[in-house]
């Protein structure tokens, strides 16, 4: 199963004319296009999906869903997958 989870954009840049960002998982941090959102800023949250940010939300939708998904126990399933993911690339 696959979810589209909140992060906030800690940094903005271009990538070869891409917009990109650095989003802040919990604690796990990952490169997402922002190319759909051209209107995001540095403090914002987005849902991301597959490394593609699809959706600006508000925080407190954001913090709203994180809890959701803690108390589901999906969130920290899907954190520790991103976690190894960013250690393998960082072993790469």
């Amino acid at each position: 199963m696959c979810l589209a989870v909140p992060g906030r954009v800690e940094r903005i840049y271009d990538a070869d004319g891409t917009p990109m960002g650095k989003l802040n998982f919990g604690g796990v941090v990952k490169d997402v296009c922002l190319a759909y959102l051209p209107d995001i800023g540095v403090g914002d949250y987005a849902i991301v999906h597959v490394g593609f940010a699809i959706s600006q939300i508000d925080e407190r939708s954001a913090l709203e869903t994180l809890r959701t998904f803690a108390e589901l126990g999906i969130l920290q399933e899907g954190l520790d997958e991103l976690r190894e993911k960013q250690d393998e690339s960082a072993e790469s």
